[in-house]
């Protein structure tokens, strides 16, 4: 996309509440791919086309709803609404994007129940797999090109899913020793380490935003 001097000169437009509103409530009819593939098309839609929220704060709040409990990406959501709109957008992003997807969920399991035994249906299941998991490839190499900015953040993600998927170590202590190199680091080599380090692989920058 080709920003001009001019649109980074100009504020961006005041985004209504019912702007919002309808957005997260397509969000929630269209986010299939897990927490990668529904942050990946908050960032793709928020960031990159309606410029409603900037880069730098979009991966700031990713870093901190990646380590909390609870699902990542319905807290991100919540996070950019109240930050738009309030207490109130706050909550109808959160309520949003979680009610479409709990009615599409009882609807196709009504289908299941129901169908699953009808040859039609369970290819149409099995084949939805193979295309939701390229959402989620997808997704995981979009958002780590831009959180991993150097070497050092790459090893580490490196290290993290080495600790994961073949030592079968537990995710909250993965995130403890993540956080303790990472505050070891700032001390030792803080240009690796310091705020806003590991959105540096993204030099795109969309246009004025929140």
């Amino acid at each position: 996309m080709s920003i001009t001097p001019e649109d980074l000169s100009k504020q961006p437009d005041p985004v209504s509440f019912w702007e919002a509103f309808v957005y997260w409530l397509k969000l929630g009819f269209i986010s299939f791919g897990g927490p990668a593939g529904q942050i990946s098309m908050m960032h793709q839609e928020l960031v990159e086309k309606r410029r409603w929220i900037s880069e730098h704060r979009f991966l700031h709040a990713l870093n901190y709803t990646m380590v909390l409990p609870g699902p990542e990406a319905q807290q991100l959501a919540t996070y950019i609404g109240w930050l738009m709109h309030g207490v109130w957008g706050g909550i109808a992003a959160g309520v949003l994007f979680v009610i479409p997807s709990l009615f599409i969920l009882c609807a196709l399991t009504w289908v299941y129940l129901s169908y699953g035994d009808v040859t039609a249906v369970a290819g149409v299941l099995y084949g939805i797999k193979p295309a939701v998991t390229a959402i989620v490839v997808f997704a995981a190499y979009r958002i780590g090109s831009r959180a991993l900015g150097n070497n050092v953040l790459r090893a580490m993600a490196l290290l993290a899913f080495m600790a994961i998927f073949a030592l079968g170590i537990p995710f909250p202590y993965i995130v403890l020793m993540a956080g303790i190199i990472g505050y070891a680091g700032s001390r030792i080599a803080p240009e690796f380490f310091k705020a806003g380090a590991g959105h540096g692989a993204s030099k795109e920058i969309y246009g004025p935003a929140i």
